[in-house]
């Protein structure tokens, strides 16, 4: 299978990811070669601007990340002001909906976007006749080796979004207003115990009179089955397979440590204000557990990445700063590369090099760096941003445990396709309605992975 092929080096994507972190504070800027960097590329390095194109063109941009999507569009919006001859339309697509789901059924309907979102391997094999060959695009070169899972035949099919890192984000001032020291947390036992002190002093009305919102230890969104069904599974399948490629090229899971991730999401619903009401979870979405939860103090910790930073900045400043991750599945985060841009490449060809274009100046200009660090609140995933260290509270953690070497590899993108949301996400959401055993959540997904690989 041609799939088979992508870039070997994959397995030790993981250390890929974090010299591409690493570089990113240090390096001298990328070394580029004037051979393989389009004419508006070019002038953009002189003048720091892109040279607007001599015929109006429009790019359709179809994106999931709903955090980003206001700053998105204000980068747009300045791009445009330089280029008026560009036209960008901008559809987010993301949170509660299925990324994957409204894609397919865009392409469907005969409104083809120009630049799209795709993940690891099995999105490459899923969508490979509608992605362009990014190769000679200039920044290529300084994106370390996280292009491994876009590429096919030493051709990469896409751009990475960002280097991200998820955990237990936690409120620092709530648990040392308790009393209760996180320094312990390195498994679920002392997860368990730490949870548990604060807990007690929850109920006992301990912190009424500092946090008068705060209801609960966490929130777990079981609605969002992208947090349940990709991100909770990760943690604890990344032990059976280190890649996403292994992932992606296994015939059958055997879900070696399933009663660690029964645990894990036992001990999210003991600690929430559901305990009584598991089933009341599934109406628990993304808002309510960051915006309506995190971020005005209602809960104390919630399962998320550092891409929730500007959702909780956004309410208050305060908070924001005041949050840290705390590891899982073991002293560690899981650190990748959440999504790649891709480019149509069935569109036409001007199209095609305005989308170039647009994405080059957002990665590589003075103006796109700042938007991506410091609106976006992304680590960049290449090198030659040594002027735009991480400035917010969660980047900066992602980078202690980076430099630590407390990370571990996200491999859900070698999932079979919507197997983790549609399959294992639905199946735990009935386990939390109590419609379901968790030997049957188990067993039902290593059948659905099976025929999914046959």
């Amino acid at each position: 299978m041609k799939l088979n092929r992508i870039v070997k080096g994959l397995a030790t994507s993981a250390l890929a990811v974090s010299m591409v972190i690493s570089m990113a504070g240090c390096s001298q800027g990328p070394a580029e070669s004037s051979e393989s960097t389009p004419a508006a590329t070019k002038e953009a390095e002189t003048t720091g601007e892109e040279a607007p194109a001599s015929e109006p063109v429009t790019v359709d941009i179809f994106q999931f990340k709903v955090e980003i999507a206001e700053e998105l569009q204000k980068a747009i919006d300045l791009y445009t002001s330089n280029n008026p001859n560009v036209t960008i339309n901008l559809t987010t697509v993301g949170g509660g909906d299925d990324y994957g789901a409204a894609l397919k059924a865009k392409f469907q309907s005969g409104q083809e976007p120009t630049i799209y979102n795709v993940g690891g391997p099995q999105d490459v094999q899923d969508w490979m006749e509608k992605l362009e060959d990014l190769g000679d695009q200039p920044w290529v070169g300084t994106a370390g080796g996280t292009l491994g899972a876009v590429t096919v035949d030493g051709k990469p099919y896409g751009m990475p979004l960002a280097v991200e890192g998820y955990g237990i984000v936690y409120n620092k001032a709530i648990f040392e207003a308790a009393g209760v020291d996180v320094a312990g947390v390195k498994d679920l036992a002392s997860m368990e115990k730490a949870f548990g002190e604060l807990d007690a002093k929850i109920k006992a009305g301990d912190l009424k009179e500092q946090f008068p919102l705060l209801e609960a230890v966490v929130e777990l969104p079981g609605k969002e089955t992208w947090v349940t069904g990709l991100h909770s599974s990760n943690i604890f399948i990344n032990q059976e397979f280190p890649t996403g490629v292994e992932a992606f090229n296994a015939k059958d899971i055997k879900f070696e440590n399933n009663g660690e991730y029964k645990a894990y999401l036992d001990l999210m619903v003991k600690y929430s204000s559901n305990v009584a009401t598991p089933e009341k979870l599934n109406a628990v979405d993304y808002a309510t557990q960051v915006g309506q939860g995190l971020a005005i103090e209602r809960v104390a910790a919630i399962q998320q990445g550092n891409w929730v930073y500007g959702d909780v900045n956004n309410v208050d400043p305060a908070v924001a700063e005041n949050l840290a991750f705390l590891p899982v599945g073991g002293d560690s985060i899981p650190l990748g590369v959440p999504m790649y841009w891709a480019v149509n490449t069935t569109r036409p060809g001007a199209e095609k090099q305005a989308a170039k274009d647009f994405l080059n100046w957002l990665y590589t200009s003075d103006e796109g760096k700042d938007i991506v660090v410091n609106k976006f609140f992304f680590i960049p995933p290449f090198t030659g941003y040594e002027n735009y260290p991480a400035k917010d509270a969660l980047g900066r953690d992602i980078m202690r445990y980076q430099s630590e070497g407390r990370t571990t590899s996200w491999v859900f993108m070698g999932y079979p396709t919507a197997w983790g949301m549609d399959v294992l996400g639905v199946n735990i959401q009935k386990y939390l309605g109590g419609q379901m055993a968790w030997e049957e959540v188990i067993a039902d997904a290593q059948t659905k992975w099976a025929e999914a690989r046959k």
